[in-house]
């Protein structure tokens, strides 16, 4: 069933407007009486029928409302150093489809990309709309935020209020499967960028109370490593009860 985010739902009726309207009325040639789902962006899914449909808008009967069932059981907040070229473009559209929350921008020691204020706010538009693309393909039952770049220690002060950070580092020894048993109700975790993590970083972040971990004995890409970790998070987690066995 053909599926749209909408922020206009309420009263038992849901608008659809923009491109979506448009898809719906000239690609999907959809007629009034059949049935689409609507996500609201925050979690709920609206089973509707359209009521009337144009090119520059379409109006819904809400049938039906429930809980959307794609979410991650956790809120994962990914924290990613700005690599180089489009490489977060590929990070964003690929981290939204594995489950992450948000995806934070940050600045480290390493990276080669230094946006300044004007480009950096340029690049998080094109990537919120990148998220909103994977959202929909990926039938999530929200669309996850792209934030703006942060620094290093904004980075760190905000991890350091999650119950569980992860930072991974390649000269770590923690393995990441103990520290996941904890199942909290969010973590973040942060990945470096193309150079990695300085030592004094990796001794910042401890400091600070992330938890220091490592992703095996192979060095990752870094925009293969944002990856293998959600994945390692969204198998434990949406597995949960098999995992404690």
């Amino acid at each position: 069933m053909p599926r749209f985010f909408s922020h206009q739902v309420a009263d038992g009726t849901a608008r659809i407007i923009g491109e979506d309207a448009r898809h719906i009325a000239l690609s999907l040639r959809c007629r009034p009486g059949e049935e689409l789902t609507v996500c609201d962006g925050q979690g709920q899914d609206y089973l509707c029928r359209i009521q009337t449909v144009a090119p520059e808008e379409v109006e819904l009967e809400v049938l039906s409302q429930k809980p959307s069932g794609s979410e991650l059981p956790v809120r994962v907040t990914l924290y990613q150093a700005m690599p180089k070229g489009d490489k977060l473009d590929l990070i964003v559209q690929k981290a939204v489809e594995l489950g992450a929350w948000e995806i934070v921008p940050v600045l480290t020691s390493r990276c080669v990309s230094r946006p300044d204020g004007r480009s950096a706010e340029k690049k998080r538009e094109r990537l919120q709309r990148i998220a909103l693309e994977a959202a929909k393909q990926s039938g999530r039952g929200r669309i996850p935020q792209v934030q703006p770049l942060l620094s290093w220690h904004q980075a760190l002060e905000a991890m350091s209020r999650d119950p569980l950070a992860l930072f991974f580092y390649e000269q770590a020894r923690q393995p990441l499967g103990p520290l996941l048993r904890k199942r909290p109700e969010t973590i973040s975790l942060m990945i470096g960028p193309e150079g990695g993590f300085s030592q004094e970083e990796a001794e910042e972040a401890r400091s600070a109370g992330l938890a220091v971990c490592s992703m095996g004995p192979r060095i990752l890409r870094c925009e293969t490593a944002p990856l293998y970790a959600l994945s390692a998070i969204a198998y434990t987690y949406e597995n949960w009860e098999e995992s404690q066995l």
